[in-house]
């Protein structure tokens, strides 16, 4: 398994930076946005976040306008609380925290891992058997939209979460973690955040092949 920080593009740099006092545009066709609670895109070529408005959002989920440089995040949140990951699992997956995504870059047609990291998003490379147990442990990985979905799981009290989400709050937790984490293990603000992060997860997801979880 090898590690790598990743540069810090619009993904991560807006949910970390402090907001400049001006107000928020579509970065499409320069609309003023609410803020918070507007859709984000996913800039394929920057592998970055941009900021949307509803109209440009809702034209990019139209059935074949997303081939081009942007996707719209969907708002899609599944579980699976069947799933077939364990503690064995994760340790092959050698992740140094309790927390990783995975999707499918469709640049490089491969999934890519990452985690929060105190630096920021880290990406990793994990043995391709470890990489298998992942795909085989849940359906949740074959559903997983391009560049705009992941899977997030978490390794938590012996055992591991699994829960399809919108890619950008993925970069949403990496930035709060980052923002947050104090000393080796994150102190207790971090680890309250990350409660209250996956509390909402939770809450959103509805439960695969069922009602909510």
């Amino acid at each position: 398994m090898s590690t790598r920080q990743l540069p810090e593009r619009g993904g991560l740099f807006r949910f970390t930076a402090p907001r400049p006092p001006r107000e928020e545009r579509c970065e499409l066709c320069a609309a003023a946005l609410p803020d918070p609670g507007h859709r984000h895109l996913v800039d394929t070529e920057n592998r970055s976040l941009a900021c949307a408005c509803d109209p440009c959002a809702r034209l990019l989920e139209v059935s074949g306008a997303s081939a081009g440089r942007f996707r719209a995040v969907p708002g899609r949140y599944l579980s699976d609380p069947g799933h077939g990951l364990d503690e064995a699992a994760w340790e092959r997956l050698r992740i140094p925290v309790g927390v990783a995504f995975f999707f499918r870059n469709s640049a490089l047609d491969r999934l890519v891992a990452l985690y929060p990291s105190p630096a920021g998003a880290t990406e990793s490379e994990p043995e391709p058997e470890a990489w298998q147990s992942v795909l085989d442990a849940s359906p949740l990985a074959g559903l997983l939209e391009p560049d705009v979905e992941a899977l997030l799981l978490r390794r938590h009290r012996g055992r591991v979460e699994c829960h399809l989400v919108p890619i950008d709050i993925c970069y949403e937790l990496v930035g709060r973690m980052r923002l947050r984490w104090q000393g080796f293990d994150g102190g207790a603000e971090a680890r309250a955040d990350l409660e209250e992060f996956f509390g909402h997860v939770r809450e959103r997801a509805r439960a695969l092949g069922g009602g909510p979880s």
